[in-house]
């Protein structure tokens, strides 16, 4: 009897493509860059931190013809995106799949240098600048494709238009799940454009269940640090070499569809292998697509093409 579960060892030979994982020096997108280097991709390894992204990288075992770039990236900074975005048009002249995969979760009430709250501007905004600033080299790519990483935490969540910076009520949770809604609400609003001028750009969405990450002992307030990291993670969570699957299988699987989200399949989807999950009916409301990439275009100054 034969196991047709997906996991990474299913990956196809990634020879030749070029993928950009943000966030890519710990975590889900430095699990993720090792998976695909092993499979011989050129991977770009978009980072807040850039010592840290080279001793990340200086740890990643490679396959025959994968190369490793190391680049700044601070999401929270828009000048950083439109900084990164110029120096990939200058070495690239193709992307083909660009993982939209750092985050940060639950710190105190911050504001980014453009003045939006600092999970919004790095989770989404940040993400949202990204792929319009590179969507010409992806369109250039060989089965292009732009994943963008949520949370199960997205069906929790609604869009916080009202206060988007948390002037007037701020909660660090909830403001995380806010911005993780807009991550389901743009992959899916990006993918029903896409599919209305027939481009050959996929969007897709991945979630990774609940999986030991930093991200959940880094969160800066005590109470979240407790409670994700202490009794979560012990408890509750995937290693994270599993919990990149969803995001692997969507950057890599041939037959993946566009506008899907992709979850562990498992009890909860909190572990477990890669399948179809439902998005809810927020992350799909056609309203909510609308206002959402209106006031992102407004936010970040970046247009689609």
């Amino acid at each position: 009897m034969t196991d047709d579960r997906w996991t990474a060892d299913r990956i196809p030979d990634l020879t030749g493509r070029i993928f950009v994982v943000t966030g890519a020096a710990g975590g889900l997108g430095l699990a993720t860059t090792r998976a695909l280097a092993t499979r011989g991709a050129r991977v770009v390894l978009a980072v807040r931190d850039e010592a840290k992204g080279r001793r990340a990288a200086a740890t990643v075992e490679t396959g025959a013809g994968a190369e490793l770039e190391v680049r700044r990236l601070d999401l929270a900074d828009l000048d950083s995106v439109r900084e990164f975005a110029d120096r990939m048009h200058v070495d690239h002249r193709r992307i083909d799949v660009l993982v939209n995969n750092a985050g940060v979760m639950a710190p105190p009430r911050t504001l980014s240098p453009q003045g939006h709250e600092v999970q919004f501007a790095t989770n989404h905004l940040g993400h949202f600048a990204l792929t319009g600033l590179l969507f010409d080299l992806l369109l250039a790519g060989r089965d292009p494709r732009v994943v963008t990483v949520t949370s199960v935490n997205h069906r929790r969540a609604r869009l916080n238009f009202a206060d988007p910076t948390g002037e007037r009520r701020y909660s660090p949770m909830g403001f995380y799940n806010s911005s993780k809604l807009a991550n389901a609400v743009f992959g899916h609003e990006l993918h029903r454009r896409l599919s209305a001028t027939a481009s050959p750009v996929r969007s897709i969405l991945a979630h990774p269940g609940y999986t030991a990450t930093g991200l959940q002992t880094a969160a800066t307030t005590a109470i979240w640090r407790f409670l994700l990291g202490r009794v979560g993670n012990p408890l509750l969570a995937q290693p994270v070499e599993r919990g990149a699957w969803p995001q692997l299988f969507a950057a890599t699987d041939p037959a993946v569809q566009s506008g899907r989200l992709i979850g562990p399949g498992g009890p909860g989807e909190l572990r477990g292998h890669p399948v179809p999950v439902a998005l809810s009916a927020a992350a799909t409301d056609p309203e909510n697509g609308r206002r959402l990439w209106e006031s992102s275009e407004r936010a970040t100054g970046v247009r689609f093409g």
